[in-house]
């Protein structure tokens, strides 16, 4: 069994353990998954050399599409919820990428900021329909037909958004090994010879760009069910930069990185912001500071330097 599988093993059992034994710990757990399901979204434009400062608008979108629709429906399950948040993202990411992706390097990360900073204030104006600023309450909804008590209705969230985590991060690390993942990748080394080959670049960049909406998508839809809220902040450009912090804190060469990223993104935050009120956000600048210096290519790059040296002793 390789390193990285043996920390997936890890990190998914810690996940379901430490909220079993401190049950307060179950909305941070299943927050710091969400932030990880979107950092692995980045993740996958970053590989080809894009960085997006507005993938909080596929973020926003699903969460505000589990508003309406749960609102709409009163009785629709939570898990169709996931379900239409991820579709909000997709759909979106196709209509979105389809002319974001004619566009390279600063130009492709300020046109999704910009997109993303329209939709912010579209919701913040229409009051009469988005709740303005102060947003939209989400009402607890069924769980697989079960409707649960609010501890129970968190377990079974937790225990589906590590299930979503698995299943997200070994889809994402089939993509980078297939050819579609490698025409992608080969965007950021050389554009014009995958194009001498017969491979459509815009093409290549557009599944790329339709997935990682879809993802995102599905973390605003873990967010708006876990906070049972949607407001416009989810769409802010903040929001977009929390999410590259974690793919870079935990690295983009394994699924697992995200992850990784996410956890100690969640839990600096909790802490710094429980014992320095009003500075977590300079904690949180170290922390990346420290990484870029330790750890240029993230926390995981530096797990597997750790194992191949290990590997070597023996």
């Amino acid at each position: 069994m390789s390193r990285p599988t043996q920390l997936v093993i890890v990190l998914a059992l810690l996940a379901l353990a430490l909220p079993a034994a401190l049950p307060w710990l179950k909305t941070p757990f299943i927050l710091g998954t969400a932030f990880g399901i979107a950092a692995l979204g980045i993740s996958i434009l970053i590989v080809s050399g894009q960085i997006s400062f507005g993938h909080a608008m596929f973020m926003c979108s699903g969460g505000y599409a589990v508003a309406f629709a749960a609102r709409q429906w009163p009785q629709l399950d939570s898990a169709l919820l996931l379900l239409v948040g991820a579709g909000t993202g997709l759909l979106l990411g196709v209509v979105v990428g389809s002319f974001v992706v004619r566009y390279r390097a600063i130009f492709f990360g300020m046109l999704n900021l910009a997109l993303s900073m329209v939709l912010y204030a579209v919701l913040g104006k229409f009051f009469h329909i988005t709740g303005g600023t102060d947003g939209l309450r989400i009402e607890r909804a069924p769980f697989f037909g079960m409707a649960l008590d609010r501890d129970t209705f968190e377990t079974v969230l937790l225990l589906l958004s590590v299930l979503l985590a698995l299943i997200t991060g070994w889809l994402v690390r089939r993509y980078q090994r297939s050819v579609a993942g490698q025409a992608l990748a080969a965007i950021k080394t050389n554009e014009t010879r995958l194009e001498y080959v017969g491979i459509s670049a815009y093409k290549a960049l557009w599944v790329g760009y339709i997935f990682s909406a879809t993802l995102c998508g599905l973390s605003g839809a873990i967010f708006a069910i876990a906070q049972g809220l949607v407001t416009p902040e989810m769409g802010y450009w903040v929001r977009s930069g929390e999410i590259i912090f974690v793919a870079i804190l935990g690295g983009v060469g394994h699924p697992v990185g995200a992850f990784i990223g996410a956890g100690i993104f969640e839990f600096v935050k909790l802490f710094a912001a429980a014992y320095l009120t009003g500075a977590w956000q300079l904690v949180l600048g170290c922390v990346l500071i420290a990484i870029v210096f330790l750890a240029p290519r993230g926390v995981s790059a530096l797990l597997d330097a750790a194992s191949e040296k290990s590997r070597g002793q023996s």
